[in-house]
């Protein structure tokens, strides 16, 4: 009989997983559907018979993957599952620590669904789903926020009338389960560089940068909600607030529309016109693509510039999660726009994907790192499983 761990991290379409044995946190399996409420595609890894299972239908949402999962772990072979971790990507000022989930917690993470309107609903729809399944089983919210309320007050406050930001309308900072696993990492990779001046680059269909010092939070480009910052694959990143007024007062689109057109048709899809996948928009010879992946790559610099100098200077720069793990041009165009903060890479270990992609002479080590929010989740759950 294997006791193991549960770790959840729904996505805006995806939901990905990973089973940990309970005492050594070793993995058993991890995996991952994607393209939920269309073609649905399954991927498995790891010693545990779940390959088996067939994935659910086309169409199918983030409740019907959770309980579908749910049953092919309930039918492996000698396995009892002791607790259920899950990502939720905005914890807001009340949570800023892993916690046990009751009916008060998931009333309070209802009530901030509005600022990570694409994310946090799939989160919670996947803890009703555990709790429907298995209703004593112990559930542990890990939150995207909660790495970042190291930052100091300055770079969490807005230019905004202080009783605002005193209720609450702070820059939170997101993508931080990420970045935990990056920090954790960061001795084996970078010696003593790793406790100074480090830029984490999480770089997918959402993307943010963190800039840390002694592997704590000190400042991100995300801000009150996930849409703030960087380009990413659908959501527009920083723009001008008069833009947003010019579209309601002058355009006539409603708030919905702007926050549709924002979230769901700008960044790489919108600037492309083609596509939000960076592979498909590297494949193409369409001039409106090489556009969009430059346009992608330029913001990430003048964000990261703005990191530096919030730094004081710049020993190691990573990067993570699927672009920043598998798009070698975009990596490349990045380090170009930074050299002159001392970065240069290695064209060969670029392409070739290597762990540390930087030149032996380079003044900043740079590094890819395979991301991993499951590792940080099942951590906590076992933490708090076990009174810690």
């Amino acid at each position: 009989m294997t006791d193991a761990i549960l770790a959840l991290n729904a996505g805006s379409s995806s939901l990905k997983f990973a089973l940990y044995e309970a005492g050594s946190l070793a993995p058993l399996c991890r995996g991952g559907l994607s393209g939920l409420g269309g073609a649905v595609r399954y991927e498995i890894s790891g010693p545990l018979a779940l390959a088996e299972a067939v994935p659910p239908g086309p169409l199918c949402g983030h409740g019907e993957a959770v309980g579908w999962l749910l049953a092919a772990i309930g039918r492996g072979p000698g396995l009892t599952l002791r607790a259920a971790g899950h990502r939720v990507v905005h914890g807001g000022r009340d949570f800023s620590a892993p916690v046990r989930v009751d009916d008060a917690v998931l009333a309070a993470l209802d009530r901030l669904a509005p600022l990570a309107p694409a994310h946090q609903p799939h989160n919670l729809v996947a803890i009703r789903a555990v709790a429907a399944t298995w209703p004593g089983l112990p559930q542990v919210a890990c939150f995207d926020t909660a790495f970042h309320r190291t930052q100091p007050r300055l770079a969490q406050l807005f230019a905004i009338p202080r009783a605002l930001s005193d209720e609450g309308l702070v820059r939170y900072g997101f993508h931080g389960l990420s970045y935990a696993h990056v920090a954790d990492l960061l001795p084996d990779l970078a010696g003593e560089r790793a406790e100074g001046r480090v830029i984490v680059a999480h770089l997918g269909h959402g993307a943010s940068l963190c800039a840390m010092r002694e592997r704590r939070s000190l400042a991100s480009t995300m801000g009150f909600t996930a849409l703030d910052g960087l380009m990413m694959g659908t959501r527009s990143g920083t723009v001008d607030p008069g833009l947003v007024l010019h579209l309601i007062r002058e355009r006539g689109l409603t708030p919905d529309a702007v926050a549709d057109l924002l979230n769901e048709r700008s960044g790489l899809l919108g600037v492309s016109g083609l596509s939000d996948d960076v592979r498909v928009l590297d494949a193409s010879d369409d001039p409106r693509a090489a556009e969009a992946l430059a346009l992608f790559a330029y913001r990430a610099v003048r964000e990261a510039g703005s990191l530096v100098a919030a730094l004081g200077g710049l020993d190691v720069f990573v990067f993570t999660a699927g672009i920043g793990e598998h798009a070698p041009r975009i990596r490349a165009a990045i380090g170009e726009g930074l050299a002159a903060f001392g970065i240069a890479l290695d064209p060969a270990r670029n392409a070739a994907g290597e762990i540390r992609i930087s030149r032996d002479g380079s003044r900043v080590a740079v590094y890819v790192v395979p991301a991993n929010e499951e590792g940080p989740i099942a951590r906590a759950a076992l933490a708090i499983l076990s009174g810690a």
